[in-house]
């Protein structure tokens, strides 16, 4: 498939926030394709050919050390887009972003993309609100990483992620998990056990299954509601400001000059 519909297209919340005659516009230039577990969708140090709106699924931002250390900074799914740095200015990255849980995607070249930034107002504007939620999150996990236990910051991750994908159960290992906490094998398999042992999760090959989700909402820090407040305002207001566009048909740069 080489174009993406209006529907497939709306499932991103960057792209369901943008004036419909800017959407349709876009459109066009989408490739709908499946993300794999692992895929690295904005590659470290190299140059970004492509942005990506995830539909399903969930992307890991990972920071990497010389020493080959990592830890995961941020996620990406259904409410964002990979590859930031060319809407920011830049052509390469020195943080690398895979899919952690698998799903889809809209892929728009490098090209069409800067294309569309220039011609297409709207875009610039939902892109900076994004880019703030973006920010609130990675400062926020940060802190999270600090100053909450490794069984809040489990549960929070499991929110973040199930919000992102269409069952309860969804495919994860103790590698993936270890990596997305910053903590080695035996930390993860404990925690898994004390939430499993609350039966708020249920975690067997690599599967894990919400069980309970206000447990496992009320088992996570503060910082799962915050951040998901703020993309909420945010994108939000992206989105009320494109429907009164809408309403009162308001041209972009390419209509007026028509």
């Amino acid at each position: 498939m080489t174009t993406a519909s209006l529907r497939v297209a709306k499932a991103n919340r960057i792209l369901a926030s943008l004036p419909r005659a800017t959407l349709d516009r876009i459109i066009p230039d989408l490739d709908f394709q499946p993300l794999k577990m692992r895929q690295v969708l904005q590659p470290r140090a190299q140059r970004l050919e492509q942005v990506v709106f995830p539909v399903l699924g969930v992307a890991s931002m990972i920071a990497m050390g010389d020493s080959g250390a990592s830890v995961e900074v941020a996620t990406v799914g259904c409410e964002g887009m990979v590859g930031l740095p060319l809407f920011l200015g830049g052509k390469r990255a020195v943080v690398e972003v895979f899919m952690q849980v698998p799903g889809v995607g809209l892929h728009l070249k490098a090209a069409a993309f800067q294309d569309h930034l220039k011609r297409e107002p709207s875009l610039t504007r939902v892109l900076l609100l994004y880019t703030q939620a973006l920010l609130t999150q990675i400062a926020q996990c940060s802190s999270c990483n600090c100053h909450h236990s490794v069984e809040q910051r489990c549960a929070r991750w499991l929110l973040q992620t199930r919000d992102r994908v269409p069952s309860d159960a969804f495919r994860l290992t103790h590698e993936f998990l270890g990596l997305m906490l910053g903590v080695r094998r035996p930390t993860v398999t404990l925690t898994a056990r004390a939430l499993q042992d609350r039966k708020l999760i249920r975690y067997n090959r690599g599967v894990i299954t919400v069980l309970d989700r206000k447990g496992l909402e009320a088992a996570a820090c503060e910082c799962y509601q915050l951040i998901n407040d703020e993309f909420d305002r945010l994108l939000g207001a992206a989105r009320r400001w494109s429907e009164n566009r809408n309403a009162y048909d308001v041209p972009d740069s390419r209509t007026a000059r028509r």
